[in-house]
């Protein structure tokens, strides 16, 4: 295992997205600026010249077309990751992704899945504003049939990613674009981070932060300030906002 081998958490999806297209012919990623680093960063990068346009599609702007062809390729075989560089225009695509692709397991009892990956970037700061800012997540949380992934680390990007394709029901994946520069150990080989489990990112026995994605760092800073102060801070990364690893969480808050 090259366990010490340095990524950023944008290359380590960029690498997650090259290994399981290499590995399996039906995963293509669609949606809009997939070869355009204003919109995804490096992320896709040599996706388009390694694998083509047949198989990195990017699409004009009209999110509810795109989610809408990407479910309907998911149900007749193939496997989807739809990209939505704004998380905020997710909203467009609330249709396709909530009446369609979550439904679809339990419309057919069981007998019919749907393997799509919808993956939506959190964007902050860098002149992106109220309508391009937006963490939604919550949303999507909310709707029956959706799993909800937010990685924190470089090795949970990579992780999820593979885990989220490899499932064989939607997965929304929530990345968050100040993470990109991150620079984190991560395996070359092709692992998977399991969905729902979450993790301990620091000990401690006076409290518990539970966070997720961006603040978990941001729970680790005020755990830093706390501990000068004599007070000793756990904090749980969820991984996973749905399903919520609630074992781990009340093990941790109610012992």
């Amino acid at each position: 295992m090259s366990s010490h081998r340095s990524l950023p958490y944008s290359q380590a999806i960029n690498e997650a997205l090259h290994q399981m297209m290499e590995s399996d012919p039906t995963v293509f990623l669609i949606g809009q600026g997939v070869k355009s680093p204003w919109y995804v960063g490096n992320t896709t990068l040599d996706l388009m010249e390694r694998f083509g346009e047949g198989r990195v599609i990017d699409t004009p702007v009209s999110e509810n077309g795109i989610t809408g062809a990407a479910v309907g390729a998911a149900i007749a075989g193939m496997k989807p990751v739809v990209v939505h560089p704004r998380m905020d225009f997710m909203l467009y695509a609330m249709d396709p992704i909530i009446n369609e692709a979550a439904n679809w397991f339990y419309m057919n009892g069981g007998r019919a899945n749907v393997p799509i990956v919808f993956w939506g970037i959190i964007n902050r700061r860098g002149e992106q504003a109220a309508q391009h800012s937006q963490a939604i997540h919550g949303i999507f949380a909310h709707s029956p049939g959706l799993k909800v992934v937010m990685p924190a680390t470089a090795y949970d990007a990579k992780g999820l990613m593979i885990a989220a394709i490899q499932d064989p029901n939607p997965v929304v994946f929530v990345d968050e674009r100040l993470l990109y520069s991150q620079d984190k150990p991560v395996p070359e080989e092709m692992y998977h981070v399991e969905i729902g489990k979450g993790c301990i990112r620091r000990e401690g026995k006076d409290a518990t932060i539970v966070a997720v994605s961006l603040m978990v760092h941001e729970a680790m800073k005020a755990a830093d300030v706390l501990a000068t102060q004599g007070v000793d801070v756990e904090v749980i990364d969820l991984r996973t906002v749905k399903p919520l690893d609630r074992e781990l969480i009340r093990m941790h808050l109610f012992s």
